[in-house]
């Protein structure tokens, strides 16, 4: 099994997007950031096939944007609510890949041995057991999820996704599905808040793509909220 790892993303100028971070650093900011993020993400899962042999793609949002989302292989969310979209996404992937893992271009801070821990986790030596994977955020939600089996579309649509207690309900609903592995907690960015733990963690990485130090360098030189007199 090489397994599949699918980066999920909406297009800029196509979808309103981190609509939480534009109210507290500004439509602009928000958009840029987002921008600068996937390309971070991106950089890091092209460093996971290298490393690790896991086949990377954009899961775009809007039907026909494919083509807006160069670097990487894209394939169609389609139609539904988070949780059919993921599903639709993650069923594809196992059955053309043995497992699938499924993030976000929220966290860019994470790192390629991260994602080779997943890996490793979802293709056991052997006959595969059902296993799956979790990357808990530290607002509630999670930054990752993976699964070496079919999940039915209900346990993926009866869990309440942007809550404080997301992950959590997302593991009750897989209850019975396999073995659980629980990665690290990041930060995901939702809002203005979200930068500054985020920033830091960028600035920690040991060794970070370039794709990650031209995006904490932005963030360093480009201010994302003004007071009422303009200054930072």
């Amino acid at each position: 099994m090489s397994g599949a790892l699918a980066i999920f993303v909406k297009t800029p100028g196509r979808s309103a997007l981190k609509t939480r971070l534009a109210a507290g650093a500004g439509a602009v900011y928000a958009q840029r950031w987002y921008t600068l993020a996937a390309d971070a993400v991106a950089s890091v899962a092209i460093q996971a096939r290298s490393d690790f042999g896991v086949t990377a793609y954009w899961a775009v949002a809007e039907a026909g944007a494919e083509s807006a989302w160069p670097g990487l292989p894209a394939i169609a969310q389609g139609d539904g609510d988070l949780g059919t979209r993921m599903a639709r996404v993650h069923s594809a992937l196992v059955e053309r890949h043995g497992f699938a893992l499924l993030i976000g271009a929220d966290a860019p801070q994470l790192t390629a041995p991260l994602i080779g821990q997943a890996t490793r986790w979802l293709a056991p030596p052997g006959e595969a057991e059902p296993r799956l994977s979790l990357g808990p955020a530290s607002d509630g939600g999670f930054w990752l999820f993976g699964s070496n089996k079919l999940i039915p579309l209900p346990t993926w649509t009866r869990v309440g996704y942007s809550q404080v207690d997301t992950a959590s309900r997302f593991r009750d609903s897989l209850d019975g599905y396999g073995r659980w592995q629980t990665l690290a907690t990041l930060t995901d960015v939702d809002r203005a808040d979200d930068l500054k733990p985020v920033q830091r963690a960028l600035a920690a990485l040991a060794g970070p793509t370039p794709a990650q130090r031209t995006l904490v360098q932005w963030m360093h030189d480009t201010p994302a909220m003004r007071d009422r007199d303009g200054n930072q």
